[in-house]
Parts: C-alpha cells; sequence; structure tokens
C-alpha cells in the first residue's frame, strides 16, 4: 500500500509542476507530460519497470478519447468521411510501409523482420495528435479533419496487422506461442483464468466463426446504444446519485472495450463505434462530462509512462544512430504525407498541420512491438531499439506542432498565387468590412431599411454566396489601401470592420481614422483586450461580438425567476450603461503589451468598479421591488374604494 501511495504522489507531483510550466512555455500539456516522465524515470530513478505494466493501464485513456470523438459525430458525418478514411488514411499506410520495409530490408532485416517493422512504423499516435488538436482548435479544420481520418483508418488497420503478426513469425527465433496450450494448473477457476479460456475458445473458432462473431458483437453495440441506454439512464437516475451516473458511463466505455478485447478487436473502435451509435442520443453531454476528467487523466498518465521508458542506456550507447532513426521516419512519413497531401488538395496550412502532425510513430507501435516480441517475430535488441525509435518521435512531436506554427504564420489559406480583388464600381455612404455571420445581419438590416452598402470581404464563396441571394458584394482584402480608397472611404459617411480576424479589424481601423479623421467608425471586437486596441486605433462605437447575446441570455433568466419583462429590460440596461461607462475608463489604464493581471492601476480600478457595479445594481433591484411594492399597494387601496362604493361587492 505504501508502494502504491509513494508512486501516485510521484506520478501526481510529476504532473502538477512539468504540465503548467510546459503550457506557459506555449510547448503544450503532452510535452509537459512526456518531459515529466523523464523527469521520474531515468533523470531521477523514481519509478522503474512498474512503468511498463501501468502504461497498459494507461493506454485505456486512448479507448476513452475515442469514445468521445465519437460522441461528437454523427453517422452521417462518418459515412461522408469514408472517402477519405479508405483513400487517404488506406494509403498512407500501404505506402509508408512499402518505403519503411523496403528500407528494413536494405539495412539487412528478414523479410518477416521488415514486414513488421514497417507495419509498426505506418502508425501514428492517436493520444497525442487528438490530443494536441483538440488543445490548439485545430480540429474543426480541414487538416484536423484529415489527420483524424488517417488515424481512424490506422486504428482500423491494427486488427488485420495483430492477426498478421503471428504469421510473420514462420522461421524466425521463438516462434509463436501455441494459442492450443492448457491453462496452468490449479488456475482453472480464476477470473483471469476464465477469461483467457474465453480468449483461447475464440481463437480456436474456425474463421467463417470469428466473423459471424465479430458481426454480432458490433451489431450488440449498435443494439445496445440505440435501444438499450435508455432504459439504464432511466433506472440509474431514479437512485439521484451523481456517482451512478458516472459508474454507468464508465460501465459502457469498459464493457464495450472488454468485449472487443476479447474478440482481438481493437478496443478504441470498439468505443468509438459506441460513441458514433450514442452521438445523437439525449444523454450524450451526460456522457462527455462524465467521461472527460478520466480520460484527461489517463491520458497524461499514458504520456509520463511513455517518458519514463525510455532506456537512457541504449540511447546513450547509440545516440546518434536512435535520433538518426527517428528523424529518418519522421521525415519519409512526412514526403508520404505531404505527397498524399497534394492529391487530396489540401490548402498549404492544412498541408502542413497534417504532414507535421502525422508523422511520429505511435502508441500502438508499442502495443504491435510488445506482440512481435512475445511471438518472435523480433528479437530482444531489435525490439529495444524500435521502442526507443517510437518514444523519440512521440517526443519530437510537440516540436513539429510548434513548427507549424511558426510555419502557418507565414502561410496564407490559398492554395495558389493570390486571386485578384474585384474591380470596385460601385461606391456607398457605408462601407462594410467583413461579410461573415456578424457583417451579414447588419448588410441586411441596413439594406432592407432602405440604405446603401459596398461590402468587401476576402473570402471568395462568401461573396458569390451573397450574389446567389441577390446581393452585391466586392472579392478583396479590406485592409488593403487601394482597395479602400476604391470603395469610397474618402468620401463614406460610415466604416463598419465586422471581419473575423481581431489583427485585421484592429489595423483597418488604425488605417481609416489616419486617412480620414471625420469618418464614424463601427468596429466588432473580440473580447475587452481588443476593445481597448479598438480604441487606441479610434474606433468610434465598439460591439464585442457575444455582448448583446449575452446580456439578452441574461434578461431572459431575469423573467424567468420571478421579475417582470420590465424589470428585467431595466436591469439589463442599468447592466448595460454601467459596464459601457467602466469600460472607457478602464481603457485609459490599459497599457498595450503589458497582461492585465500585471498592471496594478488597471487591476485596483477593476475592482473598485466591480464594486460600484454590484452597489449599483443592488439598489436598482432595491428600487424596482419597491415600485411592484407601491403598484401593488395602490391596487389594494382602489379595490377597498371600489367595494366601499359598492355595496353589492363582496
Amino acid at each position: 500500500m505504501e508502494t502504491f501511495l509513494f508512486q501516485a504522489t510521484v506520478y501526481l507531483t510529476a504532473a502538477v509542476v512539468a504540465v503548467p510550466l510546459a503550457a506557459r512555455l506555449g510547448l503544450g500539456s503532452v510535452l509537459g507530460y512526456l518531459a515529466a516522465g523523464i523527469l521520474i524515470g531515468p533523470v531521477l530513478g523514481l519509478v522503474g519497470s512498474e512503468t511498463q505494466d501501468l502504461q497498459h493501464f494507461a493506454e485505456f485513456g486512448v479507448v476513452m478519447m475515442l469514445f468521445l470523438i465519437g460522441l461528437e459525430l454523427e453517422p452521417r458525418a462518418v459515412w461522408k468521411m469514408r472517402h477519405r478514411l479508405i483513400g487517404l488514411g488506406g494509403a498512407q499506410i500501404m505506402i509508408t510501409m512499402a518505403l519503411v520495409g523496403g528500407a528494413g530490408l536494405a539495412l539487412g532485416l528478414a523479410p518477416g523482420e521488415a514486414i513488421a517493422v514497417a507495419m509498426i512504423f505506418s502508425l501514428s499516435s492517436t493520444a497525442i495528435v487528438l490530443q494536441t488538436l483538440n488543445e490548439k482548435r485545430l480540429m474543426q479544420t480541414a487538416g484536423g479533419r484529415s489527420s483524424f481520418s488517417v488515424l481512424l483508418m490506422q486504428d482500423i488497420a491494427v486488427i488485420p496487422m495483430l492477426a498478421l503478426m503471428p504469421l510473420l513469425a514462420v522461421g524466425q527465433v521463438g516462434g509463436a506461442p501455441d494459442p492450443g496450450g492448457s491453462l496452468p494448473s490449479g488456475a482453472e477457476t480464476t477470473p483471469a483464468a476464465q477469461v483467457e479460456a474465453a480468449m483461447l475458445l475464440v481463437d480456436r473458432l474456425p474463421a467463417w466463426g470469428v466473423t459471424l462473431l465479430t458481426l454480432a458483437a458490433i451489431a450488440g453495440i449498435i443494439l445496445l446504444g440505440i435501444f438499450g441506454t435508455r432504459p439504464l439512464f432511466r433506472f440509474v437516475h431514479r437512485a439521484r446519485l451523481r456517482e451512478l451516473y458516472v459508474a454507468l458511463a464508465l460501465l459502457i466505455v469498459i464493457a464495450i472495450a472488454f468485449v472487443m478485447t476479447l474478440l482481438g478487436l481493437s478496443p478504441a473502435l470498439g468505443t468509438f463505434l459506441a460513441g458514433v451509435v450514442l452521438a445523437n442520443s439525449e444523454f450524450r453531454h451526460e456522457l462527455e462530462s462524465d467521461i472527460e476528467p478520466f480520460k484527461g487523466l489517463l491520458l497524461g498518465l499514458f504520456f509520463i509512462t511513455v517518458g519514463a521508458g525510455i532506456s537512457v542506456p541504449l540511447l546513450l550507447e547509440n545516440p546518434g544512430f536512435v535520433l538518426g532513426l527517428a528523424l529518418g521516419l519522421m521525415i519519409v512519413k512526412g514526403l508520404v504525407l505531404y505527397a498524399l497531401a497534394l492529391i487530396f488538395k489540401l490548402k498549404p496550412t492544412d498541408r502542413w498541420l497534417f504532414t507535421l502532425g502525422l508523422a511520429q510513430a505511435g502508441e500502438f507501435g508499442f502495443v504491435l512491438s510488445s506482440f512481435a516480441l512475445q511471438t518472435g517475430v523480433l528479437g530482444m535488441a531489435l525490439g529495444e531499439i524500435l521502442l526507443l525509435v517510437i518514444a523519440m518521435s512521440m517526443l519530437l512531436t510537440p516540436l513539429f506542432f510548434i513548427l507549424f506554427e511558426q510555419i502557418s504564420k507565414r502561410l496564407s489559406d490559398d492554395d495558389g498565387p493570390a486571386l485578384p480583388h474585384d474591380e470596385i464600381d460601385h461606391t456607398a455612404p457605408i462601407i462594410i468590412a467583413g461579410i461573415g455571420r456578424f457583417g451579414q445581419v447588419v448588410n441586411r438590416m441596413l439594406q432592407l431599411a432602405g440604405f446603401e452598402t459596398v461590402v468587401l470581404d476576402h473570402d471568395l464563396d462568401t461573396i458569390q454566396l451573397m450574389r446567389k441571394f441577390g446581393f452585391k458584394g466586392f472579392f478583396g482584402d479590406p485592409t488593403r489601401p487601394e482597395l479602400l480608397l476604391a470603395a469610397g472611404l474618402h468620401d463614406a459617411r460610415v466604416l463598419v470592420a465586422t471581419m473575423d480576424q481581431p489583427a485585421q479589424v484592429t489595423a483597418l481601423v488604425r488605417y481609416a481614422r489616419k486617412e480620414r479623421p471625420d469618418i464614424h467608425i463601427i468596429a466588432r471586437a473580440y473580447d475587452r483586450n481588443h476593445v481597448y486596441e479598438l480604441y487606441r486605433a479610434g474606433a468610434d462605437d465598439i460591439v464585442r461580438e457575444v455582448f448583446d447575446s449575452s446580456l439578452r441570455a441574461g434578461r431572459y433568466v431575469l423573467e424567468n425567476i420571478g421579475l417582470s419583462e420590465f424589470e428585467a429590460a431595466e436591469m439589463e440596461k442599468a447592466f448595460y450603461q454601467i459596464d459601457r461607462s467602466a469600460l472607457r475608463e478602464l481603457a485609459e489604464l490599459w497599457k498595450p503589451g503589458v497582461p492585465i493581471a500585471k498592471n496594478d492601476d488597471y487591476m485596483e480600478r477593476a475592482r473598485a468598479l466591480d464594486t460600484e457595479l454590484e452597489s449599483v445594481l443592488s439598489a436598482k433591484y432595491d428600487e424596482l421591488r419597491r415600485r411592484r411594492q407601491d403598484d401593488d399597494d395602490d391596487e389594494d387601496f382602489e379595490a377597498d374604494d371600489h367595494r366601499r362604493a359598492d355595496p353589492n361587492v363582496a
């Protein structure tokens, strides 16, 4: 017990210290976890061989992650991915295997060894890539979706790879273990022995029997998701205990993973399928909130064990060789990925995300390597080198994402040369720069009110869609001076800057104010910091993109907890006026480039203004309550007068 508590303390302390430091340095949580593992393992020697057993447990975080991803996807969305799933993912696996296998043969590996190494290195890290994509909010980009398609195809490919691995042991030293062996004497009644017996029974089935059993398991998962979860949740709901919801969520994931493992299939694939089935369920958000903490903790633990399991003696013996193999692998995979990105016509930024994100080996490589060692396909020396190369490539991956961020800053999202902007043949008193969700509402309201506008946007698809609906717009970058001048900046009365990128809005406002000190500028702000930037740049009216909608939501809440519509509107109006006044005052104290938390004058005044806001709103609420009480008293008095005047009134 003491040993377990000591290990738990070591792992958790390493994570709590290393990960925030890595996040503050902009390196991401994955590199922080890996660094924590290296620190407590090879460097300080606080953990030992138990990390291998712990890693098998921590790999369940990958299973939970795929379940959560499945919850985000509807079956229709998966069907739409079929071309990328098979074409992009399948091509990546086959081409990478061919190149790596050929290199292995050239280096003197036996054919069976070369194929095994090719299968191991063809896989990428689902855990690292998806965790990083989610952290950096890149999952919804074309590069992120393409990466997910390849990772999902790789998880599916693990199944035939595991089935093929024992066949490669023919002629290799050690040979594969006999699947028909009997259980150890005296162990037949233990749960572990019963599970092993069940797995042996599945192994002894003919091919058609295994196929039928697999289809039955998949059908069972789908039917359970469609018809079984609702009664289960209703049954648990009657207990009204929060912990039972968590227990049920874990039961669904663990039970499906166990069934898939029993059949020799990928548990991650099974739980992903279950997640897709439950994507339209009313319990989807409940499942997400229950599973998310376990997923994050187990994934972090998995990355720590990867770092702790690095063989430092072997690395120190051949540092150049091991690092060269890791970089060589990533270069080969990168070339394959980049070529496929070109073939599938990904934009430059997405192309680099796809290439740099998937160039590493992955956690399923550890699984295949261990299985290859058990079945005698690979020798111990080669197996250790492979494990070290996999770990090194995973360690390098966060650095590749940092490289991607630097590249993406210098690239446009266009596939080729910049398209020439439209020739502007129309001017109007109002210029609207940016016609996304925000700008569309502004433009439509103005045009329906009878005012002419000139619309500029750098998204050609958006402009073309506008034209289909009968609205005129011009394609081009609104921040380019010649485009603004052609749109009539010198004669316009109002400029509305509503682009999605805060930096572009600020640049446009600054330029327009310099050119036309008298023009009225209305600008869309992303957050408070952006408000202050626009204030300094010269905007007249600044609209925070979610502020008004948040006020409206707050008013609805007030109306539904007892306030009348008038009272809720008065509270909304009071909050708006006070907050707007406070924002103007704080804008004078804001300092560009200085974090708000380190601006002492700003923080002191902000705290004072919050106190004033609370005091004013409280006074306003008391005033509204007194007014309501007075109105009620007046109504009672009028009713009494009526009763006194008419003796027939009861």
